[in-house]
């Protein structure tokens, strides 16, 4: 059992710790992160899940960005806890997120990721979005908030700010 609620600033510095177990030495190195720098998440839809005493055991963060000019939501990181993984958390925070994300304002929801794993919850490939290098196209998803959002959208995902 499971509290999701909204990320909140004291919890930064253990969602920042959690990405570091869960993710490769130098994730702040990939070209996603230079599109957060001096960014704020979308504060939200940034959410952390704690168990019955607590402790930290997933987390999720939004960030706006641009594509071909217009605002899109990118999603990502998402971790779990390793002690935690195949109880379906991450499925809950992804899955609780975007409800949230409908009708927020936002039309549009991007991520780098493997489609097998998030077409489950709507993503599909996008053509002609252009992640900075050195991204695989063929990992750059999107899902729509408000019907048709994706539709004609193309360009490089830039910073928001």
């Amino acid at each position: 059992m499971y509290h999701l609620r909204t990320e909140m600033p004291e919890d930064r510095w253990e969602v920042e710790a959690l990405y570091d177990l869960c993710f490769a030495p130098g994730r702040e190195a990939l070209s996603s992160y230079r599109l957060r720098d001096d960014v704020p998440p979308v504060a939200a839809l940034s959410h952390v899940a704690r168990d019955v005493d607590g402790v930290l055991a997933g987390a999720i963060r939004y960030w706006p960005v641009r594509v071909g000019g217009l605002p899109a939501l990118l999603l990502g990181p998402v971790a779990v806890h390793p002690t935690r993984q195949g109880e379906g958390l991450g499925g809950e925070l992804i899955e609780t997120s975007l409800e949230q994300a409908v009708g927020s304002g936002w039309d549009r929801v991007m991520l780098v990721g493997d489609a097998p794993y998030y077409s489950r919850f709507g993503f599909a490939k996008l053509t002609g979005v252009i992640m900075p290098p050195p991204t695989n196209p063929d990992r750059v998803l999107g899902r729509d908030l408000t019907a048709g959002a994706w539709d004609g959208v193309r360009g490089d995902v830039t910073r928001f700010g």
